[in-house]
């Protein structure tokens, strides 16, 4: 999963949902980190790690992710999260009550109100500004994505560039994966949530 549905899956809460977008941007042992970050976003945390394990988990998500060409097989985590990403923003009132311009925006408020790793407050005067989150719902975003990774992230020579396409070669393919896979993701989050309340 990707910035767009790890912060819908960490819930209503400001500091899980924080917690939820840091996932990607906090690595190893999370005891070291209780000291930066208070149990709220910990939790935010710990969901965004079980999110990506129940997603690496799932079969739809595995079924996507053999549907990208085995030229770019190596990186298809990171392509089904940018296009689940994709489907998300493109299927929104599905799975929220409020428009995906509202939640956006307090998303980047949120962001802005806190201290932040360093490579995710250097993103984010460009993600808000761009509007990364809701710009999701056309595939040239998801596409101008993937190449950014490709270009900046990875610090090997990589297949990643020009990934965008894979979307338009099965679209409906990876929409009904996304589209089973979702409520499943929603649910675990929620119960994981849950769990957390009534140890």
């Amino acid at each position: 999963m990707n910035y767009l549905a790890h912060a819908l899956l960490a819930g209503p809460q400001a500091e899980h949902r924080l917690g939820g977008l840091l996932g990607d941007f906090v690595k190893g042992p999370l005891l070291a980190a209780g000291e930066e970050f208070g149990e709220g976003v910990l939790l935010g945390i710990r969901l965004h790690r079980r999110i990506d394990s129940f997603a690496d988990a799932h079969p739809a998500f595995r079924r996507s992710r053999q549907r990208v060409s085995a030229q770019r097989r190596r990186y298809s985590g990171i392509i089904v999260d940018l296009f689940y990403d994709h489907f998300l923003a493109a299927h929104w009132s599905r799975f929220s009550g409020e428009t995906l311009e509202e939640f956006t925006a307090a998303v980047y408020a949120l962001l802005g109100q806190h201290c932040l790793p360093t490579r995710l407050a250097r993103l984010l005067p460009r993600m808000q500004h761009d509007d990364w989150l809701a710009g999701y719902r056309q595939p040239a975003a998801i596409a101008r994505a993937l190449d950014g990774i490709a270009a900046r992230r990875l610090r090997r020579a990589n297949t990643l560039g020009g990934a965008g396409s894979e979307l338009l070669r099965d679209y409906d393919g990876f929409e009904q994966d996304f589209l089973e896979f979702f409520p499943d993701a929603t649910a675990f989050a929620e119960d994981f949530r849950q769990q957390q309340r009534d140890p």
